[in-house]
């Protein structure tokens, strides 16, 4: 019988037993679980849609990059107006 590798989830609380880093995710089939090592509490992860890349200067397009560039304007500070 294959076991599925669980990952723990740094930082998390479990919502029955209040618990940190005692929630641990992993996949049976197409579905995402989260379970307590600590009481035993286990749910599945129902995700409305898949998040979007957060935006880096890697992941961005050339046009992207070019449509963010401004001109700097140099001002002398001895320069009378």
């Amino acid at each position: 019988m294959f076991k599925a590798k669980k990952r723990f989830i740094a930082g998390a609380v479990c919502p029955r037993c209040s618990e940190m880093d005692k929630l641990t995710i992993f996949k049976e089939g197409e579905k995402e679980f989260r379970e307590c090592v600590g009481c035993g509490f286990r749910e599945q992860m129902l995700l409305q849609s898949t998040p979007n890349e957060l935006d880096t200067r890697v992941n961005k397009t050339k046009e992207e990059k070019e449509a963010e560039t401004q001109p700097v304007r140099l001002v002398d500070p001895n320069e009378k107006r």
